[in-house]
């Protein structure tokens, strides 16, 4: 028989996950609950790894509300089209959607349709603004480089300065004046060699011998 499966998420540790497990096993009717405390910028999701391991074809993943599963409505759609291709259905608490249903399936897929939807919105806005700042007279992208302070550049360096130093000096930016450098092929100029034995001066020469 199929099982239900809990997947429970908070933000921070300050958090409390019991809440939403306590919905999952009575509401829902849970066998099992997995839990994920996720802050920062990382998305690792090792409770809903362990899940999918757990779980069988035919299985439902539950969770209190769509926002557990997915912080956008992209990565929404792409867990759920994970469960989709595992055999497993899914159920939200708080939104009343299950994919088991043909309501729920439905729903998703008016989701699709509008995060499809959004991405070519955002295509266009950026085609549009691109256009926009041509008519305008304007280059989209990287502004060009300063041509004399490259040269400036160019001529400290070959008179032994540090790239870094050179571009400090002048206001270019290191990461720029390296990409010059490479594209017309020049090496920065080597560390001085301080190994004191290359260095120290030459031998004196061995007295006269006596005669």
């Amino acid at each position: 028989m199929p099982d239900v499966l809990g997947y429970a998420r908070i933000s921070t540790s300050d958090q409390d996950l019991e809440v939403q497990r306590r919905r999952l096993r009575e509401e829902a009717g849970a066998i099992r609950v997995f839990e994920d405390v996720i802050s920062g910028k990382s998305f690792d999701r090792p409770g809903l790894a362990e899940l999918l391991g757990y779980a069988r074809p035919g299985d439902t993943v539950c969770v209190v509300r769509l926002d557990r599963l997915g912080r956008s409505l992209k990565e929404l759609l792409e867990t759920v089209d994970g469960f989709k291709a595992r055999g497993l259905a899914f159920r939200s608490l708080e939104e009343r959607l299950d994919t088991a249903s043909a309501a729920g399936e439905l729903v998703f897929h008016v989701f699709g349709a509008i995060a499809h939807f959004e991405r070519r919105l955002i295509v266009e806005r950026t085609r549009d603004g691109i256009s926009a700042a041509r008519a305008r007279g304007k280059r989209p992208g990287r502004p060009p480089l300063d041509a004399d302070k490259l040269a400036s550049a160019l001529t400290l360096i070959q008179a032994g300065q540090r790239p870094a130093q050179a571009a400090k000096q002048l206001g270019l930016g290191r990461s720029t004046l390296y990409r010059e450098l490479a594209s017309l092929r020049m090496d920065p100029p080597a560390t001085p060699n301080l190994d004191p034995e290359q260095h120290s001066s030459p031998p004196l020469p061995s007295p006269p011998a006596d005669r």
